[in-house]
């Protein structure tokens, strides 16, 4: 299998070239071997010659999540993803488009994503870790999708709650695991509106070892926290304590830090007998000026290793992945109502092929930043989006493609 290690700045270069004879130098951010072998893997191999073969759905998909304000047979069009017919034609029937999606389907998307998101993202969240711990967060929001019967059936509504009836649009749940301080992600768990923690349960498999996952107090439960510390090599988590939460105090650590146990309920532990009946975590006091008093709690528990006052900001970064759903859902869904997709099966691979896009312009930051000697975050997705867009536009209608690289230095 290739490296991914190209810039997609170069990639975007390659795209004028495109011909039936010259598919492998299309996006070669993406090796056209990965790609191949995502679809290999999922069955959905282009068998015998189409205008829009799988491989070029791939980066239809792709290109959906990037170039939001146009209709997708036009996305088709801009990027000029449909190879000649016999005549020269490069046009495709909308209905042509939407085949070509569904016989792909999302699998080969979820593959590419799943298999890239392994080697970018734990990558870079090596590169920058806090006392030999990667940093990662866990976090779940909603997308909306298209109000069509199959939709509302499939994926559910929110109830508004006050007689004001169910959402106006049909909810998909989204949870991401993602690296803090770059923002890329490194895995996902979407389907239907419902419990935030069952999607959750999907991802937890993919904290790599020797990390400090950051979480929202939803999570602060023994059936999640005691497997994630047992399924693996020194895999912790940082949390805020719930007002109801109930420990007894074992050992004062120092001002404000304490070493604390809890008691697993006999509920939980019939429904998971490996549960212990005690575990134990850190409780680190502070308050924020004008805030009220919190309590962090943490698995971290030697404290000359992991000192209280660095976790007391650590916590802090917690708020990113809330940062990289907006990126998501405002600056690349451009805070447009719904999704595009008709049917749950196109949706699932919108969704994919939005959250390998994202990574794409996420990973392509990242290199940017280092050869400016920045941090990731302090490269404006905004603007970085919109450049990757422009330039891929643009490499798509030049004449001579070999001349973008000179342009993007």
């Amino acid at each position: 299998m290739q490296s991914l290690d190209v810039s997609f700045a170069e990639a975007l270069s390659f795209t004028a070239s495109l011909t039936p004879s010259s598919l492998d130098t299309f996006a070669r951010h993406l090796d056209q071997d990965w790609i191949e072998e995502a679809l290999l893997n999922t069955g959905t191999a282009t068998l015998r010659r189409r205008r829009l073969p799988a491989e070029q759905v791939v980066w239809l998909v792709i290109g959906m999540a990037l170039v939001r304000n146009r209709p997708i047979k036009d996305v088709v069009a801009h990027l000029d993803l449909a190879l000649p017919s016999a005549r020269g034609e490069r046009t495709v029937a909308p209905s042509a488009v939407t085949q070509a999606r569904a016989r792909v389907g999302g699998a080969p998307l979820e593959w590419l994503f799943t298999q890239t998101a392994a080697q970018w993202t734990i990558g870079s969240a090596d590169r920058d870790r806090w006392r030999g711990l990667a940093l990662y967060a866990v976090d779940g929001t909603t997308l909306r999708v298209p109000d069509s019967v199959a939709n509302r059936e499939h994926f559910g509504s929110q109830d508004a709650g006050a007689g004001r009836g169910i959402s106006g649009y049909p909810l998909a749940r989204l949870v991401t695991l993602m690296a803090v301080r770059s923002h890329l992600l490194l895995a996902a768990s979407f389907g239907p509106y419902g419990s935030e923690r069952a999607y959750a349960a999907d991802v937890w498999p993919s904290v790599p070892d020797h990390s400090l996952v950051l979480i929202d107090r939803l999570y602060l439960q023994a059936d999640i926290l005691v497997p994630l510390r047992a399924n693996g090599v020194e895999r912790h988590w940082l949390t805020r304590a719930k007002s109801t939460s109930k420990w007894a105090v074992i050992e004062r650590c120092g001002i404000g830090d304490e070493l604390v146990e809890f008691t697993v309920s006999r509920a939980a532990r019939q429904k998971d007998p490996s549960l212990p009946a005690t575990y134990r975590a850190r409780a680190i006091r502070y308050q924020r000026k004008g805030f009220a008093p919190q309590t962090l709690l943490t698995s971290l528990l030697d404290a000359k290793r992991y000192p209280a006052e660095e976790l007391r900001a650590l916590y802090h970064e917690r708020w990113e992945i809330e940062l990289g759903f907006g990126e998501l859902k405002t600056d690349m869904l451009q805070r447009e109502e719904a999704l595009r997709s008709q049917s749950p099966a196109m949706v699932d691979q919108e969704i994919w092929g939005l959250l390998l896009a994202y990574n794409l312009v996420r990973l392509e930051m990242e290199r940017i930043a280092d050869e400016v000697g920045l941090p990731p975050l302090r490269i404006s997705f905004v603007a970085a989006l919109r450049f990757v867009v422009d330039e891929w536009g643009w490499s798509t209608s030049t004449e001579s493609p070999g001349a973008i690289p000179r342009h993007l230095v």
